[in-house]
């Protein structure tokens, strides 16, 4: 075990750095990487994994890349975001990043983690700084030793846009964000040999939109992707909102306003968008993005059921066991539902946009619009399990309007994916929560997503919950590299156990996994009428 800063402990000789051969020479082009001396690590920034989607393959699944012929590319430069909500972004940018500890041509191969980013499915990026994102997990411990791969992947209406007019279009995919990051999970199968990586031996993780798009690549296919891309999977709090079928009238919807908003409606849309200027479509995109927060869903877009990627549902893929992972660990956090809900149902008076406040009728008037196919014996279902006083794993009581609504899309959009798609898994499932105050979306980052004070400050807590993630990474299991003592709980196996790994301000516990394993057989009896 090390020191989160103490670097020395990992470095190799300046010999054996400068023998390092930081170029890779791929069929499609020589990349040239880049070292760092202050942590220890070799990275390529920069690697085209698909060509640009523009023009005719705007709104189409990813491209081959064209062929580099122009010399060695330097990949040390950083690249720039898939387009965002406002003026961000670029449509060139199917790219990837990696970096490691140094590796020398005939050393074992290293576990690789392919990392997608969160953002709500409207933005994010992939690029990295240095030392970049995930660098605390691959430092807490000498024991591991992996590679990361950060790609991007097309979001918004850019990488996900519905509607029967994209599936009657030969040049034009659903879901081409998804494929995307299929994509990378192909170029990381094919090319990671080069980079020291052991293609056999992948796990892919994110957090939030970057969960969601874990759970999507782990339900994708039919559980059938051929060849296997990935055996571990890791979602922290998967952010996985309803999924329409493609042409279910929420979804045309979608289209139709977007084609309107973008003054392409008409018979000739699809057309039109593929010929229309970036900012008209990304103004159009990012009021569509906000029309339903509050109501309906969060941020609109989201993966659809295609057919052919997504076949089905990710509440009857996990009742089938039709996924493509072996060991599953999925992580939510106590509070994280209270991000996602209006912020009025916390007052006695109205406040925010639309109105909201704590009383019952208001958040009646809430749960009708989050549930708008719910019958009200349904209805009367959910207030029932989530009464107006009661409990949950991680709160031991609870009287208040906002906690209440907190907890309902929680388990719908964040607990219940995490927790089905852990426990769908064919060898092993790890289920944790994390309750450290605030324990809202994103609170538990701080421990593994960049180089945090807080690593250093409280050693215990980062080894013990960052030292989980990384064993799992390594072996599958969360506890065959752990870094506290035997008298601390690990992760138990939650399918043999029935329990969840606590992470709590004085330590680490096991909890068996009660209401939540209760609540979530509910909104999956009546995931048809949400959908999930």
């Amino acid at each position: 075990m090390i020191g989160f800063y103490s670097f020395s402990f990992l470095f190799i000789s300046l010999s054996l750095v400068s023998g390092q051969d930081l170029t890779a020479s791929l069929d499609y082009g020589t990349f040239q990487g880049s070292y760092s001396s202050s942590y220890n690590i070799s990275y390529w920034r920069k690697i085209p994994f698909a060509a640009p989607p523009i023009g005719e393959n705007r709104f189409r699944g990813p491209q081959p890349p064209a062929p580099i012929t122009n010399g060695t590319y330097d990949s040390s430069q950083s690249f720039d975001m898939c387009p965002q909500r406002t003026v961000n972004g670029s449509e060139d940018c199917l790219y990837l990043g990696l970096y490691s500890r140094p590796w020398i041509i005939n050393q074992p191969l290293r576990p690789v983690i392919v990392v997608y980013y969160g953002g709500g499915f409207i933005e994010g990026g992939g690029s990295f700084s240095i030392p970049p994102a995930g660098y605390p997990v691959l430092n807490v411990s000498s024991s591991n030793n992996f590679i990361f791969v950060y790609p991007n992947y097309r979001v918004n209406a850019f990488g996900l846009l519905p509607g029967a007019e994209i599936a009657a279009s030969a040049s034009s995919d659903l879901n081409p964000g998804l494929l995307d990051q299929q994509a990378a999970l192909q170029w990381t199968n094919k090319y990671i040999e080069k980079f020291g990586g052991d293609p056999k031996n992948v796990s892919i993780w994110g957090q939030s939109a970057g969960g969601g798009s874990v759970v999507a690549q782990v339900i994708a296919n039919g559980g059938k992707t051929d060849p296997p891309l990935f055996s571990k999977a890791l979602a922290s709090s998967p952010y996985w909102p309803k999924t329409y079928k493609y042409d279910a009238p929420e979804a045309q919807d979608l289209y139709d306003t977007f084609a309107n908003l973008s003054g392409c409606s008409g018979p000739e849309s699809l057309r039109c968008l593929k010929a229309a200027d970036v900012q008209t479509l990304r103004t159009a995109s990012l009021a569509i993005s906000g029309s339903h927060t509050y109501n309906t869903s969060s941020y609109t877009w989201a993966p659809v059921i295609d057919g052919k990627f997504l076949t089905q549902s990710l509440s009857q893929a996990t009742i089938k066991g039709e996924v493509n992972i072996d060991f599953g660990f999925g992580m939510y956090n106590t509070h994280e539902g209270e991000n996602f809900i209006p912020p009025g149902l916390a007052n006695t008076q109205n406040s925010g946009s639309p109105l909201f406040n704590s009383s019952i009728a208001s958040f009646n008037t809430w749960l009708r619009g989050f549930l708008p196919d719910f019958s009200d014996r349904n209805i009367q279902r959910v207030t029932s399990m989530y009464p107006d006083s009661g409990s949950s794993e991680g709160i031991s009581d609870y009287n208040t309007t906002y906690t209440r609504a907190g907890l309902i899309y929680r388990d719908l959009v964040l607990a219940c994916p995490a927790y089905w798609m852990a426990r769908a898994s064919r060898k092993q499932s790890y289920v944790g929560e994390y309750m450290i105050s605030p324990a809202k979306h994103a609170s538990d980052t701080e421990w593994w997503n960049q180089v945090n004070p807080i690593q250093k400050s409280q050693p215990f807590i980062y080894e013990g919950y960052t030292g989980a993630f990384a064993s799992f990474f390594q072996t599958g299991d969360p506890n065959s590299h752990k870094l506290t003592n035997a008298s601390v709980p690990g992760v138990r196996e939650n399918w043999r156990t029935g329990q969840e790994f606590m992470i709590q301000e004085e330590g680490f516990g096991d909890l068996r996994v009660q209401e939540l394993n209760v609540r979530c057989g509910f909104w999956r009896q009546v995931a048809g009428d949400v959908p999930a």
